[in-house]
């Protein structure tokens, strides 16, 4: 008996000491980590150049409109998808929105795969923007408003909104919203990357500046850097970004520490460039540093002198991807020039801003699409 009881202790004992070692051991993590070099550029090798556009359909305002069952418009979808793949276009960058999974998750992602099968049957993979830091910090789930005459995106909405980004009892929301996405579809060939968060240091000074959250940056840093870690931890087969879009990059000293940030936590390296072929190349070359694929997801204003004629010729030389402002002309008035925020017009600019089709399809400057269709090798013209 006694012996019985000096082996009960001993296992006992043995026991605890094994429960602590295990409660030490460091928990493994599920996702990967940030691709390395080699694995960016394997990817980026295997796909074709990359040319499209930042797509919303015509019929609606901001991507509430867009997505939400009510609104969500198919026909549009692929009739305007289907001008895209004429000219030669191979994918689109298209914002979703977080209010839009508390609202109805399973309908949400039934809506994105239709969406996915409408764009396979054209050929283009999209890029996903997951949040924005760019326009109406008051997003509101419904019926949108109708555009102000004439104003350049008056209805496009910040994702997060003020409300959630200055409340962090919100972040677990915003955090189901990034995972739940990005696990349902981490392994969906159709995709070709996920942009976790649009222009996040944006202050929207010309537009909502006044209506913005004071010290908006210190708020999205450190939920940007989160951001990063929830979409890598459900592992996605396809590359995340985050790009820069203000400043100068040509050294790592005079990056900002957002600029850092997104740079540092992409697998591949993305940047906006709204100005002529000169300042877009040099962008081009200050990214070449990171050795890592680059691509251009916002350019193409032509009242700012940045062209298809400009851009398209530098971006092919480099095996730069492309993603101009604007497919066809719509709800989003992004024909108008950014100062109409400012400045009262009363018609269309005699030059228009972005978007490349009228309504009705027609190219708005024919010599433009034959440029796209000639660089991409689309051999069918319209």
């Amino acid at each position: 008996m006694r012996f019985l009881k000096i082996k009960f202790l001993l296992l006992a004992f043995s026991g605890i000491i094994l429960q602590s070692c295990s409660l030490q051991r460091p928990t493994q993590t599920t996702g990967r980590t940030i691709w390395s070099k080699d694995k960016a550029n394997d990817w980026y090798a295997s796909q074709k150049w990359l040319v499209g556009a930042n797509f919303i359909p015509s019929t609606a305002i901001n991507q509430l409109e867009m997505w939400q069952e009510s609104s969500f418009d198919t026909i549009t979808i692929n009739r305007e998808l289907g001008l895209a793949e004429s000219i030669g276009m191979n994918t689109m960058r298209v914002y979703l929105h977080d209010l839009l999974w508390d609202q109805d998750s399973t309908g949400f992602l039934n809506r994105i795969n239709t969406f996915l099968e409408i764009s396979e049957k054209h050929k283009i993979k999209p890029l996903f923007v997951l949040f924005d830091s760019c326009w109406d910090p008051f997003p509101k789930l419904g019926k949108q408003n109708a555009p102000t005459p004439f104003v350049h995106n008056s209805g496009w909405v910040q994702s997060p909104g003020f409300t959630a980004l200055k409340d962090s009892t919100q972040y677990p929301r915003l955090e189901r919203f990034v995972k739940g996405i990005i696990r349902n579809l981490r392994n969906d060939k159709r995709i070709l990357g996920w942009d976790v968060w649009n222009e996040p240091d944006n202050l929207n000074t010309s537009s909502y500046g006044k209506r913005e959250l004071p010290n908006k940056i210190d708020y999205v840093l450190p939920l940007l850097k989160k951001t990063f870690l929830w979409a890598r931890s459900v592992n996605p087969s396809q590359p995340l970004t985050s790009g820069v879009w203000l400043g100068e990059w040509s050294s790592d000293e005079k990056l900002k520490s957002i600029d850092k940030l997104q740079l540092e936590e992409s697998d591949i390296i993305t940047f906006h460039n709204y100005d002529n072929a000169e300042e877009f190349e040099k962008r081009i070359l200050w990214l070449q540093r990171y050795g890592r694929p680059i691509i251009c997801t916002e350019y193409m204003a032509r009242g700012n002198n940045s062209t298809f004629q400009s851009s398209l010729p530098v971006a092919r030389q480099y095996r730069t991807g492309v993603f101009n402002w604007g497919l066809v002309d719509g709800k989003t008035q992004t024909k108008m020039p950014w100062d109409s925020w400012d400045k009262q017009y009363t018609a269309d600019p005699a030059l228009w801003f972005h978007e490349i089709f009228h309504s009705d399809g027609k190219p708005y400057i024919p010599e433009e699409t034959k440029l796209i269709q000639e660089l991409t090798g689309k051999t069918n013209p319209r």
